[in-house]
């Protein structure tokens, strides 16, 4: 990634996905069905910024940009290319704005962009408490056509070891007035987050509070331990001990097996996973199983992404 100060800004997940005529402060960061989007960064960092095992922000102090920069930027955007049809508004939860200025953000962008479809934006958890099912129609109505949510884990335990802030309770009632609002819902789940010791009441409790929630989608990613996070240094001091490969592999399926959704759409196609698996948990769940029990039966390297691929 470029920094902020240079003419093109190249917005990558391990490779470079296109180069923009735009300046962003600090790294970016994207789901990756996101990779096609206009990235506005509308917010700097994240207003929360404090769960163990998350360096994206680190280095930035959380604020909002002015309405004035944000406008400008569109009109950039749109010189570049008017005929887009996605935007992901960045940083780490746009949901935070308030629901005034964000409606006018909104605005800006329908106006510049007559061919837009969606437009997509993290939110915190305790963003979706804060939002109204009315708050979120109106967003929906002016376009807003997917809210990512970090489940992260079902375990009330693991949640607050981390340091989320929230619990299972509070993630059902926040994605129950995104579902209620009628927008899509795609949910990360952190495989690995409680390490060896938790891996089965991370992965049984987070089934269970998929069930609850049935998002649209699902994307799952591993835990790569960052230096300098709590979490880092509690896998350092031996309090810890992070799963290998195969015992994320077998945490993923333990999650699998006992999910009962509808439509989700569950994706392992982060550049974290070891094993990129897709599949329409309603109609492939047993597809899904049946390849997670060949590599493991197998556990042939071959069939695993080098490490030196992986990547946040």
């Amino acid at each position: 990634m470029k920094p902020l100060n240079t003419e093109y800004t190249f917005i990558s997940e391990g490779k470079v996905d296109f180069m923009f005529p735009l300046k962003y402060e600090g790294d970016l960061y994207r789901p990756p069905s996101e990779a096609n989007s206009l990235i506005l960064q509308a917010t700097i960092g994240c207003s929360y910024n404090r769960c163990t095992f998350c360096a994206m922000y680190k280095k930035k102090q959380y604020r909002e940009r002015s309405l004035d920069e944000l406008s400008r930027d569109i009109t950039v955007a749109s010189g570049y290319n008017p005929r887009t049809r996605r935007v992901f508004l960045a940083d780490g939860n746009a949901l935070a704005i308030s629901q005034e200025k964000l409606i006018k953000l909104l605005d800006l962008l329908n106006q510049a962009f007559p061919d837009l479809d969606r437009v997509s934006l993290y939110g915190n958890p305790q963003d979706l408490l804060q939002k109204s099912v009315k708050e979120l129609i109106e967003l929906k109505k002016n376009k807003v056509g997917m809210i990512y949510l970090g489940l992260e884990s079902g375990s009330a335990a693991v949640l607050k070891s981390v340091n989320k802030g929230v619990t299972p309770a509070e993630m059902i009632k926040g994605a129950s007035r995104v579902k209620n609002a009628g927008i899509p819902l795609s949910v990360t789940v952190l495989n690995g987050l409680a390490g060896l010791e938790g891996t089965e009441e991370h992965a049984l409790s987070t089934a269970v509070l998929l069930n609850k929630i049935d998002p649209d989608y699902i994307g799952l990613l591993s835990l790569i331990s960052v230096p300098g996070t709590s979490m880092h240094r509690a896998f350092e001091e031996k309090l810890l001990t992070p799963l290998n490969s195969w015992q994320l592999l077998e945490e993923i399926k333990m999650i699998v097996e006992r999910l009962e959704l509808t439509e989700s759409v569950f994706r392992a196609n982060h550049a974290s996973n070891y094993l990129p698996l897709k599949a329409t948990l309603s109609r492939d769940k047993e597809l899904l199983l049946n390849k997670l029990n060949s590599v493991l039966s197998s556990k042939s390297s071959r069939s695993l992404k080098s490490e030196y691929l992986r990547g946040l």
